[in-house]
């Protein structure tokens, strides 16, 4: 077998600070800090001059990690943070979560809005979107 687990999700963000903030908030730990800069990470990401800053965030259960990352240069292309959920490429993260509501209306207290709705799926989920910081959308479930 090749791959032996996954490690991270990379999401790059303009306000790290803002990103780190609404994660913990969520409930993620922050793991780790760091830049990187020179020519081993230009080789990687395939960009001339890369100065970023990231954080390493990790679920409280220690098995999920998401890397949010800053990049100072270069420049940044403009993103699309109001993507509609159907958009091509990476559009939401799941997390499991014991009291929807309540991590919700924290959320929406710092920003954050409500995509559509809290619907219960069967008799098993109660699942939303809530589009954060940088146009993010995190999916929740409470398992019923």
């Amino acid at each position: 077998m090749a791959v032996r687990r996954m490690e991270h999700v990379g999401i790059v963000v303009n306000d790290l600070p803002a990103a780190i903030e609404f994660f913990v908030e969520l409930g993620l730990g922050v793991q780790g800090e760091g830049s990187v800069e020179g020519g081993w990470v230009d080789r990687i990401v395939g960009l001339d001059g890369v100065r970023a800053d990231f954080a390493i965030m990790q679920t409280p259960d220690g098995n999920g990690r998401l890397e949010l990352t800053k990049f100072h240069s270069p420049s940044t292309p403009v993103g699309d943070g109001q993507a509609p959920a159907n958009k091509p490429g990476i559009r939401h993260i799941l997390f499991a979560v014991d009291d929807i509501d309540g991590v919700v209306a924290r959320l929406r207290a710092r920003g954050a809005e409500l995509v559509g709705e809290v619907v219960r799926y069967e008799n098993v989920y109660r699942l939303c979107y809530v589009r954060g910081p940088e146009g993010i959308i995190v999916e929740l479930a409470e398992r019923l």
